[in-house]
């Protein structure tokens, strides 16, 4: 590469800003660009470490590990938002334990006191939860810190950056049309975060194929509820009514959130595909595109596994 070429990244959620930082940290030249830095479906997230609903499965559980090993650092130094938190993910029928149970070591099967009434099964374990608002701000200032170049514009086409010597396209949903990408759709997502009143453990229901999700995931003081899966939905616009019912599922579990004060309201879309998208093309003029998007709703479970596949399809073209 030469001194006047660069490689662009498009997106500024947490797949882009991971996979700008590890670029960097590779001693590559980047410049982020998206319409929102950090993007807004990242803010909206949770957030929970889970491969939840994803393929394909051998590469998403690399992806996974990779991410938890960086998240537990990350806890350790308890300075970007990540806490490694316990509690159940519980149901109201007989459950069997997910595939991905045996990346966990102290998964296991949760007993009938663990449980929150009328439950009558589930699994206890202890995973990342990431506030991030502040983990996002984290890495924003890493990539800044690490000489990344920022520009905070709306992307129409991956044609535009003519001077690039790499694009790595992590636009989410944006990928749409930026990659002519027809399977990709989005799942509307909407949370809401009240102070916590005392809350330690999570809690999350497995709900099935339902769109109404229950759960909840404390951040110190902050406490995010949820949720919403609306497929094909893509509308960003705060539902008052919806965030009262959220409320309401939770508090049925949990009392204490009942009277809990709303700090605010977080809606976004997931963007989802059959696949998982870590792959690489060319443009027309023969420069490299590499894509990283449809992580659907677990994309900070696999950003940093996925922000490594994409520099490491980047540095095969400097080889």
């Amino acid at each position: 590469m030469t001194a006047s070429e660069t490689i662009v990244v498009v997106g500024g959620g947490v797949s882009g800003l991971t996979t700008g930082v590890v670029l960097l940290e590779a001693g590559l030249p980047v410049r982020l660009v998206a319409e929102e830095i950090p993007g807004r479906t990242s803010l909206a997230a949770g957030a929970m470490w889970g491969p939840y609903l994803v393929e394909p499965w051998e590469k998403v559980r690399e992806w996974s590990l990779t991410s938890l090993a960086i998240f537990r650092t990350l806890a350790e130094a308890g300075t970007a938002g990540v806490r490694w938190t316990s509690g159940v993910e519980a149901a109201r029928h007989p459950a069997e334990a997910p595939g991905w149970s045996d990346l966990l070591p102290d998964f296991r099967q949760a007993a009938a006191s663990e449980l929150p009434d009328d439950f009558v099964s589930g699994h206890r374990f202890t995973v990342p939860l990431i506030d991030m608002p502040v983990y996002l701000d984290h890495l924003l200032r890493q990539f800044r810190d690490l000489g990344g170049e920022i520009e905070q514009r709306e992307v129409r086409s991956l044609d535009e950056f003519v001077d690039a010597s790499a694009i790595v396209n992590c636009a989410g949903l944006g990928a749409a049309a930026l990659a002519e990408d027809t399977t990709l759709r989005p799942i509307r997502g909407q949370h809401v975060v009240v102070e916590n009143p005392g809350i330690t453990d999570f809690v999350s229901e497995d709900t099935g194929l339902s769109p109404d999700l229950v759960c909840f995931y404390p951040h110190g003081d902050p406490i995010v509820l949820g949720g919403t899966a609306i497929d094909g939905d893509g509308d960003l616009t705060e539902d008052a009514a919806v965030a009262k019912e959220i409320v309401e599922r939770c508090a049925a579990i949990e009392p204490r959130l009942a009277d809990a004060r709303v700090i605010s309201q977080r809606v976004g879309v997931r963007p989802t595909r059959h696949e998982v998208r870590v792959e690489s093309t060319r443009r027309g003029d023969g420069v490299r595109l590499i894509h990283n998007y449809g992580h659907g709703g677990a994309g900070v479970t696999r950003s940093w596994g996925c922000a490594r596949e994409a520099a490491r399809l980047v540095a095969e073209e400097f080889r």
